[in-house]
């Protein structure tokens, strides 16, 4: 099944040399924003980053997004120039209560999380929105993370704000999540101790959006001119715009403008985000674009300061209120760096996954095995809950996040059953949202089959339905699914000797999971009611176009 040493030598070599592969660059082959003439275009990042903020720590940038309940969660992107990331860390391993989140909590988790530079160390404040604001840091963010502090329990608190002021005060801005907290639209301030690791008062409404600026949220604290800003998204994730209010005061009152919105381009909801300036002085914002199925894909504007007011993206109408642009020249960082882009093919060469990967809930060392060497990821067949109606509470999801709006991924399998007939198990190629299909390897007394599986409306325990079904002559086949836009058309194919491949199936449209986009990627399962055993072996993991 696997490489021979001549092919595996080469690909090893390719690896060293191009940088395919953990901890390396890898340029993407569906998206790219650097256009390579010193102009870029959006999004910067055409993958489900949601509620992104950003800073600058001298000549770098990092990124973090919200991860909600895959995990390892709170996912750290780096760049030298705004416009080429790097997926190079996540600050969270496992979330808690483990006894909770061991189990898949579709929505729920990391929401949109805030980064900050302080004392030489890095912060990272997110909300789980069903127990309050926590915090995590180190000095390196490539490295390890220490464990998370709550910092303000409560439930509906979310979108927390850090703010060191001048003066040595720390304050936390938050935002209302209506469905645990009963009321939204609320821009909070609480007072925090100077180490940021407790808030210290009873906390102050310092802004109400109710009316026209209704569920305002995500705030982010900024210093200007003697000018307390908060800039915030309201509207709603797809159909907002963005907010700016400004005060002499951090607790108002504060003066309010709508600084960007859709106006005439196709980018709806364009608001979140963070206001970064680079070491040139110039300043940017980084925000998302909801993209339904796709997820919110990151965008980078340009930004001008107009009478102490920032004007976001490009602004036809000169009335101080933006519109996205859909290329721009690359921000002035001083130099000129490399093209890069968040990794998106493995193959499975070391002795851990790339970082592009997350679980669909903590993870457990029993899932899986990467042999250093072996050259392929091992997945066992574990079983699912005695309860489980479909894939929907199934923790042992090995994903990703969608790349591009028209992308191929395929890989290489060779399934083992290990006993007689292995009935109950399978492993394969899965498209997940709350409906899923997938393409999947098993086998009965007749031997090795292939088959396509559809689910609707997983989240209300429907069943699933299969669709077609091929026999193949042994355990080894590759599996390819051709993803198209605008509304993600999926397609499965196959192949016995990975080149002459088959349609099977029919067109599937991918759905959204619950606040995250579709996700594409394998897994091995077991009925939870047939003998122990079984695993999948999965030689790489390709994306192309």
């Amino acid at each position: 099944m696997y490489k021979n040493s001549f092919i595996k030598s080469l690909i090893i070599g390719l690896i060293l040399i191009t940088g395919i592969g953990q901890g390396f660059a890898q340029i993407s082959k569906v998206w790219v924003a650097d256009k390579g003439n010193g102009t870029y275009q959006n999004p910067i990042i055409h993958a489900d980053y949601s509620d992104p903020d950003a800073i600058r720590v001298g000549n770098d940038y990092y990124m973090v997004s919200s991860s909600f309940n895959c995990m390892p969660g709170l996912p750290i992107l780096h760049s030298k120039d705004l416009v080429n990331w790097q997926l190079i860390n996540y600050a969270l391993k496992k979330q808690q209560p483990a006894a909770v989140y061991d189990l898949p909590q579709h929505g729920k988790g990391v929401w949109a999380p805030c980064i900050r530079y302080h004392n030489n160390e890095f912060y990272i404040y997110y909300p789980d929105p069903d127990y309050g604001i926590y915090m995590v840091k180190t000095r390196n963010p490539a490295g390890d993370w220490e464990k998370p502090v709550l910092v303000l329990p409560g439930k509906g608190i979310i979108d927390p704000a850090p703010f060191w002021d001048t003066d040595g005060k720390a304050y936390l801005g938050v935002a209302w999540a209506g469905s645990r907290a009963g009321v939204n639209s609320l821009i909070t301030v609480f007072k925090m101790n100077a180490s940021g690791t407790t808030i210290t008062d009873e906390g102050i409404h310092v802004y109400d959006g109710h009316g026209k600026n209704h569920t305002i949220e995500g705030p982010k604290f900024y210093k200007r001119n003697g000018y307390y800003y908060i800039l915030a998204p309201a509207g709603g994730v797809a159909t907002g715009w963005q907010l700016a209010l400004r005060s002499k005061n951090i607790y108002g009152p504060y003066e309010e403008k709508v600084v960007m919105d859709q106006g005439k381009t196709d980018v709806n909801g364009p608001h979140q985000g963070a206001l970064v300036e680079t070491q040139t002085g110039e300043p940017w914002f980084i925000h998302f674009q909801d993209k339904g199925v796709y997820g919110r894909v990151v965008h980078l504007q340009p930004v001008k300061w107009v009478g102490d007011w920032p004007v976001i993206g490009h602004d036809p109408d000169q009335d101080g209120k933006g519109e996205p642009v859909l290329t721009y020249k690359k921000p002035n960082t001083d130099a000129v760096y490399p093209i890069q882009t968040p990794a998106e093919s493995d193959e499975f060469n070391g002795d851990k996954t790339g970082l592009q990967w997350q679980w669909h809930a903590n993870p457990k060392i029993q899932w899986s095995a990467q042999i250093k060497g072996s050259g392929y990821l091992r997945l066992f067949a574990f079983p699912q809950d005695k309860n489980a109606a479909n894939l929907w509470t199934t923790p042992n999801l090995l994903l990703q996040k969608l790349p591009a709006p028209d992308f191929s991924a395929t890989t290489k399998v060779k399934y083992q059953v290990e006993w007689e007939t292995g009935q109950g198990k399978k492993a394969g190629l899965l498209m997940m949202g709350n409906d899923y299909t997938y393409l999947s390897i098993s086998k009965d007394e007749q031997g090795y089959k292939l088959s396509t599986v559809v689910c609707k409306n997983a989240m209300d325990g429907t069943a699933e339905e299969t669709t077609d079904e091929k026999r193949i002559k042994s355990a080894e086949a590759y599996l390819r699914i051709k993803v198209s836009a605008p509304d993600a058309r999926c397609i499965f194919s196959y192949s016995e000797d990975g080149v002459n491949f088959t349609t099977i199936g029919k067109e599937f449209v991918a759905k959204p999971d619950k606040w995250i986009g579709a996700k594409v990627g394998l897994f091995c399962i077991s009925a939870p009611d047939v003998r122990m055993g079984g695993y999948a072996d999965f030689d790489w993991f390709r994306v192309d176009k």
